[in-house]
């Protein structure tokens, strides 16, 4: 495998109606996963989940104890009304870390569950198929809201992030499956933490660079792979 993530496959790997001028509506490019990788990749998610939760509410709660102690120790300075407006803009810090917490139990009675699926997504001309991890149900994309994925670097490890056209979201034509808590949690990260990746390239079963070419190909060239 190549630092980028790339497999020893070859663009050939692709079905061979792929390579011709016709794009049957019926036919699909599938993308299938490692489990075992997949597991793995779930517990650092966890953990770098976890993390951030408890730095934003480490500093939630040292502004709150801040501002109660400049309400005791300068009691009649006047200081109180900004004491009480850093005590509820701490507030969301910590209720942050409860919504990370509520997400991930969530998350898990899915695992718990449903078994993984063997497939990462499914490329056709009608747009893309995602399963995401702890999502009930697969994530439709039509071709007009996707630009592709992005490749980047994350934790030191290669991943695949989708990426929306401007302004698409769950109530979009033609869209299902963004308004689940777990892919909200990837495709729109909490900006307070940081984001985890959709897809772990390590983990698919064809290289980055096939499944450019079979973005490119359904898709007539409007998405593809960008890499960061």
């Amino acid at each position: 495998m190549s630092e980028d993530g790339d497999g020893t496959s070859h663009v050939e790997a692709v079905t061979p109606e792929m390579h011709g001028p016709a794009r049957d509506p019926g036919q699909s490019f599938v993308v299938g996963v490692d489990r075992d990788a997949v597991l793995r990749r779930r517990e650092v998610v966890r953990t770098v989940e976890r993390r951030g939760a408890w730095v934003t509410a480490t500093l939630g709660v040292i502004g709150i104890a801040a501002a109660v102690y400049a309400l005791v120790a300068f009691r009649g300075s006047g200081m109180w009304p900004f004491a009480l407006l850093l005590i509820v803009a701490m507030l969301p810090l910590v209720f942050s870390t409860l919504l990370v917490y509520r997400v991930q139990s969530d998350r898990q009675q899915w695992y718990d569950a449903n078994e993984l699926p063997p497939v990462a997504m499914r490329i056709s001309v009608k747009g893309l198929e995602l399963a995401c991890d702890g999502a009930a149900y697969p994530v439709v994309l039509p071709w007009p809201t996707v630009r592709g994925f992005t490749q980047h670097k994350l934790l030191g490890q290669y991943m695949l992030d989708i990426a929306l056209e401007r302004g698409v979201g769950a109530t979009t034509a033609g869209v299902r499956g963004l308004d689940q808590p777990s892919v909200r949690s990837v495709v729109k990260p909490n900006p307070l933490l940081r984001p985890t990746g959709m897809f772990l390239i390590k983990a698919l079963d064809q290289p980055v660079h096939v499944i450019d070419e079979a973005l490119r190909h359904f898709s007539n060239g409007a998405a593809g792979v960008q890499r960061r």
